[in-house]
């Protein structure tokens, strides 16, 4: 016998006692399955991606709204060799260019040393170019840690050049790099 109830299928056997639910059974796990792993890594994705707090550095064709560096559960952020780090910039423009481009830095006692980005060109990350006045973007790259980098404090420098060489965004915050 086969009867529908609020959209889910029941399927009951006469023989025997035997009660056998069908695809309702399945819709249930399923759809509680899906609840408890879209809320797993909603949790999994506010742990690792907190804000960051950064001291602007000279934004003058931008507004940072939030840095997030992940994973970075406490301050300074502790970066281990070898790893790579998530960056994500929210930010606001206040002018048109037509392209952007990064430069990340480490400094030690206020010298800048150049870090190498696979990923320089800023419309290959995340933001939909020509960038426009008053829009707000989301920059995503990756900071590597590569093995041969000493294991010391300093502070990361991250620049987002619009197409007159002009910050989009400049944002400092201390590091700690371990083995």
């Amino acid at each position: 016998m086969l009867r529908t109830r609020r959209g889910c299928m029941y399927y009951f056997f006469s023989y025997g006692r035997r009660l056998a639910v069908g695809s309702c059974l399945l819709f249930v796990i399923g759809t509680m399955w899906a609840l408890t792993l879209s809320l797993l890594l909603a949790a999994g994705c506010a742990v690792m991606a907190e804000p960051v707090r950064f001291l602007d550095c000279g934004s003058k064709d931008g507004n940072i709204k939030e840095v997030n560096v992940s994973p970075c559960p406490t301050e300074p952020c502790v970066l281990q060799k070898g790893q790579s780090y998530s960056i994500n910039v929210t930010f606001s423009s206040k002018i048109e260019s037509k392209g952007s481009q990064a430069k990340v830095y480490g400094e030690l006692l206020h010298v800048p040393i150049a870090f190498p980005l696979d990923q320089p060109d800023g419309c290959k990350c995340g933001i939909q170019c020509p960038i426009q006045t008053g829009h707000s973007y989301n920059y995503l790259n990756k900071l590597p840690v590569k093995p041969e980098y000493p294991s010391l404090k300093l502070v990361v420098r991250w620049e987002l050049l619009d197409d007159q060489q002009q910050m989009l965004f400049c944002w400092r915050i201390p590091v700690q790099i371990t083995s």
